[in-house]
């Protein structure tokens, strides 16, 4: 009787490929209840552009991508409407988005003079030295409103709660291949953050992963969807992906290849939480803008 094969161990080529890879959050996408609500709120309260709109009329949805500049080089939000559902639950997992301003109360300001909600007033954070505030969308999702000097990337966060924060920075290290920019404990106010990415925090927009104490379980509600990341190989990307989920958890749920009538290549999974990735061809996606153009 022939003996059972040893599972194959993964290449030190392949798990390495993730650091090599030429990667880049390109955006976040979730839904909203009236696209042209949103992108006036967008626009006049936080002074962005809209880059792009594309109207699916048989699949019944609509987009807005929406930032500071060119999608080649920044990162962007994505918002779906969907034919006739003007409500989402946003659950009790997503945090908030950020923006990097050099002047959070003249910003906050402008934003109250044009009708925006703010739920938290321009200030020093609790024990620190930071200007924040918070800002709340017409679908009631937080905007954290950064004080920056300068900044090149002035989309700068988002902020998703996880129940193990150690296994959520082993996943985004070995699956996506980032870096903990920047850790903090707050043991007075039980929680503690790390900000993943593939730069400095001041350069580029980081995932803020918040785990707040005793705290394993959140509620994804229906409104936040994923974030978009770049990769040079989306089917090499993923069996390093699937390795990441065979040992910290997770689910593959869309196996690597083209997207039927774009043929843009992705590949897309859950972390151990349940927060989606979709890993996005570099090459397809740079197509996909200029054919947009």
């Amino acid at each position: 009787m022939a003996e059972a094969s040893a599972p194959a161990v993964p290449s030190t080529e392949l798990l390495e490929w993730p650091k090599k890879d030429k990667r880049r959050i390109l955006h976040a996408v979730y839904r909203v209840g009236d696209l042209d609500r949103t992108i006036k709120f967008y626009t006049e309260c936080f002074g962005m552009k809209v880059l792009r709109k594309r109207d699916i009329p048989e699949e019944k949805y609509s987009n807005a991508f929406l930032g500071f500049g060119p999608e080649e080089s920044q990162f962007v939000l994505e918002l779906t409407y969907n034919y006739g559902v003007d409500k989402y639950d946003i659950g009790t997992g997503f945090g908030h988005f950020a923006i990097a301003t050099p002047d959070v109360y003249k910003l906050v300001e402008e934003i109250k003079v044009k009708g925006g909600t703010v739920t938290r007033e321009p200030g020093p954070v609790k024990g620190g030295s930071s200007v924040i505030a918070f800002v709340k969308d017409p679908d009631g999702y937080l905007f954290e409103i950064l004080q920056r000097e300068s900044t090149p990337e002035p989309l700068c966060q988002v902020m998703l709660r996880v129940g193990d924060l150690e296994r959520s920075i082993k996943f985004y290290e070995k699956a996506l291949g980032m870096q903990v920019v920047k850790k903090v404990d707050r043991p007075e106010q039980k929680y503690s953050i790390a900000m993943m990415g593939y730069a400095p925090e001041h350069e580029t927009v980081v995932l803020e992963l918040t785990y707040n104490y005793g705290v394993t379980e959140y509620t994804k509600g229906n409104a936040y969807a994923q974030v978009a990341i770049s990769t040079d190989d989306v089917y090499k990307s993923a069996e390093v992906v699937n390795l990441a989920i065979q040992e910290l958890g997770g689910k593959i749920t869309r196996q690597p290849g083209p997207i039927p009538g774009l043929n843009t290549k992705i590949t897309s999974f859950l972390d151990p939480d349940g927060w989606k990735t979709v890993l996005v061809d570099n090459q397809d996606f740079l197509k996909e803008l200029e054919s947009a153009k």
